[in-house]
Parts: structure tokens; C-alpha cells; sequence
């Protein structure tokens, strides 16, 4: 039996586009034989499986669960892609979805990262992707994971018809009091897609940009109009203040108005119910990072 080393996992990884842990059983199978291992690939469909990595996998499902602790709860949710929504749809892949789910909430995952090292049956689920790659016939990943926690977390997964998967899933973390309120906040984060929370947490670089834009864009229009500069100094300083304060009415979603009674906001809906947010989380299927 030929020595199993490195360079031989890599040539054969070459040539084949397999995973590693593929590439190594086909080799131990095949006893160190080259074009037998190869062979073996070939008929479990793991190259073809490697070759697919380099194809969009922007459909997909979501899978989520809140787990109580002694703490309170925690909401976890994972994106998992595949190439179609024919895939996306079939009770199997919504199945292997809930399985990744699992694996994550037993690994306590934080990322991404911790979601593809957590430990399953079979390895891990990286190792899991590989095969359900070779099992659905199309590149899947994992793609957005999110966690929250607090004394209640409320989830609420949208489908765009019923006989789809969930594609948003929102997820918001309050105190005790907010229960009464967080199914319909829940809700208006999957409608409106609000960025923070509060005005506090948005990015320092994002407000220094819009309010770059803000100001040059105002001073361009009061220009525009003719107004002397004196008195563009004077006014415009009101009206970035109202563009920035449209800004956080968007992306804030303590700032939002409230969907299903725009004559108050979000946060007005959390101070009548004596409650508080603590954190949310929004996933959108194909809405992560790009692929390289």
C-alpha cells in the first residue's frame, strides 16, 4: 500500500476538485492506488460536487429556534443556499437545514465559522455541506448566521408562499416586558429592514458619510436657488439635520414609524408597553456577502 501523504491528497484534490476528507477516504479505500481513488470519487459524485463551489448559491432556506437558558433565551438562525428554489423547497434540504440548525445551537456557535466546525454525525458540517452538495445535485453553503439573547427573544420567519421555505427571518431581543410587543416588532423588521437599533449604534463612518452627503447636497440645491452665502450658512445646518433625522427614521428601527400605525414609532410602541429592546438581528436569503 502507497504511503498516504500530503502531496498525494493534493494531487488528487487537483485533479478532481473533491474535499480533503473525500480525498483522503478515497485514497485509504483504494490503498494509496491514484486512478482508484479517483475512480471512487468519480462514482460518489464528490468531484463533481467540488466543481459546483464555484457557482452562485443564492437561494435557500433559513432555519431558526429560540433555546431557553438560565439566563433567558437565545435566537439562532442560519442561512443554508443551494443554486435553486426547486431545492430550496423540498422537504429534505429544509430537513438538512433544521440539522445544520442543531449542530450550531450544540456548538454554541457564535459565526459562520463556528456553525462549519460544529461537530454532527458524520464530522462536522462542513464535512455535511460536501455531501449535500453531492446529494442535491447543487452548490450549498452556509451563508448568514445570526445569535441573539436576552429575557425574551422572538422570532418571526416570513415565506413568500406556502409552499416555500422561510427567505427572512427576524429575530429581536427584549426584556420581560417586551413580550407583549416583540411579535410586532418582530414583524417590522422583516417588513422594513431597519440597520441598528438605535442612533447610538449606528456606524460613526456611516453618519460621517450621509452627513457629508447631506451637507453638500443642501448647499448644492440652496445655490442652485440663488441664496447668497451668508444666508446658505445660516439655514443649512436645519435642513441636514431634518435629512439626517429621515435618515434614522429608515435605518433605525427605534426611529421607524410603526408599520401598522404610522402616527407613532417603534419606540413609542416599546415605552407604552413599559418595555425595552435590547438587540435584533434580520436575515434575508441571498442578502449576504457576495461570493468571490
Amino acid at each position: 500500500m502507497a504511503a498516504i501523504t500530503a502531496a498525494l491528497i493534493k494531487q488528487v484534490r487537483e485533479e478532481t476538485g473533491a474535499g480533503m476528507m473525500d480525498v483522503k477516504k478515497a485514497l485509504t479505500e483504494a490503498e494509496g492506488d491514484v486512478a482508484r481513488a479517483k475512480e471512487i470519487i468519480r462514482a460518489k459524485g464528490i468531484a463533481a460536487a467540488g466543481k459546483r463551489e464555484g457557482r452562485k448559491a443564492q437561494e435557500g432556506t433559513i432555519a431558526s429556534k429560540v433555546v431557553k437558558t438560565a439566563n433567558g433565551e437565545v435566537g439562532y438562525a442560519v442561512e443554508i443556499n443551494s443554486e435553486t428554489d426547486f431545492v430550496a423547497k423540498t422537504p429534505k434540504f429544509v430537513e438538512f437545514a433544521d440539522s445544520v440548525l442543531d449542530a450550531a445551537i450544540a456548538a454554541d456557535a457564535n459565526n459562520v465559522d463556528d456553525v462549519l466546525a460544529a461537530k454532527t454525525a458524520d464530522g462536522d458540517v462542513k464535512f455535511d455541506i460536501e455531501q449535500a452538495a453531492a446529494l442535491f445535485g447543487e452548490h450549498v453553503k452556509v451563508g448568514q448566521f445570526a445569535k441573539i439573547a436576552g429575557p425574551h427573544v422572538e422570532i418571526y420567519a416570513h415565506r413568500k408562499s406556502a409552499e416555500m421555505p422561510p427567505s427572512i427571518v427576524a429575530m429581536i431581543a427584549t426584556d420581560e416586558a417586551g413580550e407583549k410587543v416583540a411579535h410586532e416588532a418582530a414583524l417590522q423588521i422583516s417588513a422594513m429592514s431597519p440597520r441598528w437599533l438605535t442612533r447610538e449604534d449606528v456606524d460613526q463612518a456611516v453618519l460621517d458619510s450621509e452627513r457629508r452627503i447631506a451637507n453638500e447636497k443642501t448647499s448644492e440645491e440652496l445655490a442652485a436657488k440663488g441664496k447668497p452665502q451668508a444666508v446658505i450658512e445660516k439655514i443649512a445646518p436645519k435642513i441636514v439635520e431634518g435629512r439626517l433625522n429621515a435618515f434614522y427614521k429608515e435605518a433605525v428601527l427605534l426611529d421607524q414609524d410603526y408599520v401598522k400605525d404610522p402616527s407613532k414609532t417603534v419606540g413609542k410602541l416599546f415605552d407604552e408597553a413599559g418595555a425595552k429592546a435590547l438587540a435584533f438581528a434580520r436575515i434575508e436569503v441571498g442578502k449576504g456577502d457576495e461570493e468571490e
